[in-house]
């Protein structure tokens, strides 16, 4: 066999076609590449290609010290700002062996359930556009808004929250804010049957998704694959539920863990939007139990200048994406010897090269979008 490298056009009928898909084509979510040996309409190898927007995230974590690390951390998926913070101040408190006040624990699960609505609208609605619906996206982005406006109000930041601290978070809540975070989830969880409607009863968002990209459950297991794409395939497991953190375990009556057989990309859209109607319940949980604790701290006081022992630790968290993981080293220094980050799109963009191949050029776009990555979390 002979293989004819091309931009974009044909190439002689005895030779296969390699086509670059990206980096900057529309159809790649940005600046990722994708490597594809093509047998006239059909994907016969697929390679994604990474790095184009590396910038050395865990390198850098060694020469800032532990407040400064968590800025870092926020940025690698910048649609699950807040929750990749918790990671790292959760590693950090481990090492130290601190414990958090109360009520710090129970605004952070909040928050994170809300980060993780925030995450999730942003695909429910793009995925529709990218199969041709324009509708879906103007509905995400106003139920974006509302949650947003609660989110930038307790903590200044729009997408980069910057809330959490070593200890608990920033400072405590405004004025009212529990009311008015309260009727946000409420409008939201109101209009959220739109999905249902517009996207799930859509005879043509159903024919370009179901039987289109099937994950298998083992190559889930073989290339560490997690969050709702994973259980979109049937593997059941959440770390919410399965080893329980923050106010996680007091939660489990409300807690419900979406999982699908099929490992399509309608499954995995539908686990996706399912999920979404149980963080917005999980926020409501956390916004009743809030309302009942008495006020008090929601950090603790810090050394001016903050050491961890010397030793190491693995924290790891169920991102929005999937499993966020943080292996933390120290030497007793202000600094982390090592932080080697685990970021869940890295582990769940790699299983590309085992579901690509056999599927057709036009269902590509449906089945990268079914996988509801940011790059940035891939590349860090």
């Amino acid at each position: 066999m002979t293989e004819t490298t091309v931009g974009i056009g044909g190439a002689a009928e005895s030779t296969d076609m390699v086509l670059n898909i990206g980096p900057q084509h529309p159809s790649t979510h940005g600046v990722l590449r994708l490597r594809l040996v093509l047998d006239g309409e059909v994907i016969r190898h697929a390679e994604p290609v990474v790095g184009y927007m590396h910038r050395g995230a865990e390198k850098l974590f060694e020469a800032r010290d532990y407040r400064q690390i968590v800025m870092l951390a926020n940025r690698h998926d910048w649609l699950s700002a807040f929750s990749n913070e918790l990671g790292v101040v959760m590693g950090v408190e481990r090492m130290l062996g601190m414990e958090v006040p109360e009520r710090a624990v129970w605004l952070r699960t909040l928050l994170a359930e809300l980060n993780r609505v925030l995450n999730h609208l942003m695909f429910l609605g793009s995925y529709p556009l990218e199969l041709g619906g324009i509708t879906p996206v103007f509905h995400a982005f106003r139920e974006r808004e509302e949650l947003q406006t609660v989110m930038e109000e307790v903590s200044g930041g729009r997408m980069h929250y910057m809330f959490n601290r070593v200890g608990g978070l920033k400072e405590d809540l405004p004025a009212g804010w529990l009311g008015r975070a309260r009727q946000a989830v409420a409008d939201v969880r109101s209009r959220m049957d739109v999905y249902d409607r517009l996207v799930l009863g859509n005879e043509i968002f159903r024919a370009r998704t179901r039987g289109v990209g099937v994950l298998a459950a083992e190559t889930v297991h073989a290339y560490g694959v997690s969050g709702p794409i994973a259980r979109a395939s049937g593997v059941d497991f959440d770390l919410r539920r399965d080893e329980p953190y923050l106010a996680y375990g007091e939660l489990q009556d409300t807690l419900r863990v979406v999982v699908r057989e099929e490992g399509d990309c309608l499954a995995r859209f539908e686990c996706l939007l399912d999920q979404t109607h149980n963080s917005l319940e999980l926020a409501d949980a956390c916004l009743d139990r809030l309302a009942e604790l008495p006020r008090g701290p929601v950090n603790q006081r810090l050394p001016k200048v903050l050491k961890a022992p010397e030793g190491h630790t693995y924290a790891w968290t169920e991102n929005p994406l999937g499993l966020n993981g943080y292996y933390l080293v120290s030497k007793g220094e202000k600094t982390p010897y090592r932080l080697k980050l685990r970021s869940a799109s890295y582990n769940n963009i790699q299983a590309l090269v085992e579901l690509l191949p056999g599927t057709l050029v036009a269902d590509m776009v449906a089945i990268l979008g079914s996988f509801f990555f940011v790059v940035g979390d891939i590349d860090k």
